[in-house]
């Protein structure tokens, strides 16, 4: 007598499958049948939406800067009095003995004015590096970036300040200072558009 074992087929494995946020539309798909003259015309629709998804996704970690400024012209040289006494909360002593030397604010916000703009911070992914929104932030656009500078970046036509890094495989990323987690990395990947015009050497705000 002959015995036959039947074959089943093995369900479905736990975690099989795409991850959600792995494909190109950055979301959990699912399998749909289409007419086969139609394939073309759903594959562009398809990468459309993906595009535009990855656009929103970026915007959103931006804090996109859009005031920029240059500085003044013809700048008359201003000397105040620095005062070399260190006082928390308080003032400082008025008397002349305590001044240490003069200072003039353009001189030590400014390396070279030909080459610096001011734009203001705007959101709040860089808090932690201490701009906060409203600052103006002083940007050299002849410094060399390097790794760990803040600098001003253009990104898809948009530009934000972040942290220079580099990803593990050596690309550049953008780094929030922020520790909420409201705001991610950004990673510079092919085919975005991505240019550095500056680094950040200072900022400066007003209280009243």
């Amino acid at each position: 007598m002959e015995h036959f074992t039947q074959k089943t087929k093995g369900g479905k494995r736990p975690g099989a499958g795409r991850k959600p946020g792995s494909t190109t539309c950055l979301e959990k798909t699912v399998v749909i049948r289409i007419p086969a003259s139609q394939k073309s015309l759903v594959s562009q629709w398809v990468a459309a939406y993906a595009k535009q998804r990855k656009s929103l996704q970026l915007t959103e970690n931006l804090d996109p800067v859009t005031i920029f400024n240059e500085p003044a012209d013809n700048v008359q040289p201003v000397s105040l009095p620095l005062f070399q006494s260190k006082v928390p909360a308080g003032f400082p002593s008025p008397a002349d003995d305590h001044i240490e030397r003069r200072l003039d604010p353009n001189q030590y916000l400014i390396d070279q004015a030909d080459t610096t703009f001011f734009v203001t911070i705007q959101g709040e992914s860089m808090i932690e590096a201490g701009l906060m929104p409203g600052d103006k932030a002083v940007v050299d656009k002849d410094k060399q970036a390097v790794m760990g500078d803040i600098v001003l970046a253009m990104i898809d036509g948009e530009f934000t300040i972040k942290t220079l890094s580099r990803q593990k495989d050596g690309s550049p990323q953008l780094l929030p200072a922020n520790s909420t987690g409201k705001y991610s990395p950004i990673l510079i990947m092919e085919g975005m558009q991505f240019e550095i015009w500056g680094v950040v050497i200072g900022s400066f705000r007003r209280f009243r």
